[in-house]
C-alpha cells in the first residue's frame, strides 16, 4: 500500500469541502482534497437556489448563475399565495449551475495551493491512539493508499461515513430525512423572476415541491417528502411525476436527480480527535428550507481557519478543534435550531391548519434582507400563536 502525507485531507469536493481546503491552503497548510466521483459537481443533487448572502464568501461569476431572482412565491394547500421580496431590491438571490459552481470552488482551492484529486474514494479512517490520522483510499489506478494527515475533514454529504469511522454517531432517524426527486425541465412556462414553493399533503407529504427558474424556459422542478412516509408505493419520484404531469404536461425532462437531505438540525458533535465534519455531513442544513449552501461555505471557512491554528499549535485534540463547533453554533446554529422548530410545527399541521397558517401570511412580505432569518422573523410576527415557541430561541 502506497503512503502519502499531508497536513489536512478533505473528503468530498462540494462547497463545504472546497472552501475548507481553500482556507487551509491559504493559511500555508499542505492540503489534499479528494472526490470519489470522476467529475466535481456531477451528479447535481441540489435545487441550486441561494440568496445573495453568498456574496459574503465568493465574488459572483455570471458563468455559474442561471437566473437572478426577485424573491419567492409560496403556495399553501388551497393555493393561498405568499410573496417574499426585499424592499428596494431588484435581485435578491440566484439559481446556480452547480456543475460549474462546484468546479470553480475546487479550482479556487487548487489556486490557493491545495492538491485536488478525483476518482479517489475514502474507505476508512487511519486511527492512532484515539486520533484520526488520515484516511485509507482507493483509486482506479491503485489498489489502496494510506493518506496520513494531522486532521481529517468529513465533507462527504448526508451519507457521511467519515464521521462514523472517526467515532461520531451520525445516524439519522427517518423522520429527520427528506427523500427528494428533481427533474430539469425545458419547454416550460414558469415565472422567470421568482422561485415557487408548493405545500400540501397530497402533493408532498411532510415536505414541499419547488419550481426554480433556470432561464430559457427551463426550470428545476422537484419535491421532497419525509423519509418516514416514503415507501415503494409512494416514493418521491411518484409524487414528482404526478406534480409535473399536472403542472407541466408538455415539459421535456433533460435530467433527473434523486437524493436525500438531512433535516435534523445540529443534533450531534461535529468534531473528534483529529477530525472535523462540515456541510451536510455536519447536518448544516436549514430544516425548514432544506438549503445548506451558505452554511456549508461559512462552516468550511471556519473549519479551515481552526485547522490552521491547530497545526500551528500542534494540537489536534477534540478540545482544540471544538473552537470550530463553538464558532459555527454562534454564527448560524440558532437559525438551524429555529428552522427545526418551525419545520416540526409547520409540517405537523393538518391540511386545514396548514391553510390557516398560510392565510395569516397571505399577500406580500417585504423584508429588509432575503435570508432564512428574515423569513423566520416575519413568520413569527404574522403567526405569533403558532410560532410563539420560536421567540426565545431567535431573540
Amino acid at each position: 500500500m502506497n503512503e502519502e502525507k499531508y497536513d489536512v485531507v478533505v473528503v468530498g469536493a462540494g462547497p463545504a469541502g472546497s472552501i475548507t481546503a481553500k482556507t487551509a491552503a491559504e493559511r500555508g497548510l499542505d492540503v489534499l482534497l479528494i472526490e470519489r466521483n470522476p467529475e466535481i459537481g456531477v451528479p447535481v443533487k441540489c435545487g441550486e437556489c441561494v440568496s445573495k448572502e453568498i456574496e459574503r464568501f465568493v465574488d459572483i461569476d455570471r458563468r455559474w448563475v442561471c437566473a437572478g431572482i426577485r424573491g419567492t412565491i409560496t403556495y399553501g394547500p388551497d393555493g393561498t399565495k405568499v410573496i417574499l421580496s426585499v424592499e428596494g431590491a431588484e435581485e435578491v438571490g440566484y439559481v446556480l449551475e452547480r456543475k460549474i459552481f462546484d468546479k470553480c470552488l475546487a479550482q479556487e482551492a487548487a489556486r490557493a495551493g491545495a492538491e485536488v484529486r478525483v476518482k479517489t474514494q475514502a474507505y476508512g479512517v487511519v486511527n492512532d491512539g484515539g486520533y484520526a490520522k488520515g484516511v485509507y483510499a482507493r483509486t482506479t489506478a491503485e489498489a489502496g493508499i494510506r493518506i496520513s494527515a494531522d486532521v481529517v475533514v468529513g465533507a462527504d454529504g448526508v451519507e457521511s461515513q467519515v464521521g462514523k469511522w472517526g467515532g461520531i454517531d451520525t445516524t439519522l432517524r427517518l423522520a429527520d430525512v427528506a427523500t427528494c426527486a428533481q427533474f430539469l425541465l425545458c419547454d416550460v412556462e414558469v415565472n422567470p423572476e421568482y422561485c415557487e414553493i408548493f405545500f400540501g399533503d397530497d402533493l408532498a407529504p411532510k415536505g414541499y415541491a419547488w419550481v426554480f427558474p433556470k432561464g430559457d424556459h427551463c426550470a428545476n422542478v422537484g419535491l421532497g417528502i419525509g423519509a418516514d412516509v416514503s415507501n415503494e408505493n409512494h416514493c418521491a419520484r411518484d409524487y414528482l411525476n404526478a406534480f409535473v404531469g399536472g403542472k407541466f404536461p408538455n415539459g421535456k425532462i433533460i435530467a433527473e436527480m434523486y437524493g436525500a437531505v438531512p433535516l435534523s438540525g445540529p443534533v450531534y458533535e461535529t468534531v473528534a480527535n483529529g477530525l472535523i465534519l462540515v456541510g451536510d455531513a455536519a447536518r448544516h442544513v436549514n430544516p425548514i428550507t432544506g438549503g445548506g449552501i451558505l452554511e456549508a461555505m461559512q462552516g468550511g471557512a471556519i473549519a479551515g481557519d481552526v485547522i490552521a491554528k491547530a497545526v500551528q499549535e500542534n494540537d489536534f485534540s477534540k478540545r482544540r478543534l471544538r473552537e470550530y463547533e463553538k464558532r459555527w453554533r454562534k454564527e448560524f446554529g440558532k437559525v438551524l435550531k429555529a428552522g427545526l422548530k418551525t419545520k416540526n410545527i409547520v409540517l405537523g399541521l393538518s391540511s386545514h391548519d396548514l391553510n390557516r397558517f398560510f392565510h395569516a401570511l397571505e399577500g406580500e412580505m417585504i423584508t429588509k434582507e432575503f435570508s432564512e432569518r428574515a423569513l423566520l422573523k416575519e413568520m413569527i410576527k404574522r403567526n405569533p400563536r403558532i410560532l410563539f415557541k420560536l421567540v426565545k430561541m431567535m431573540f
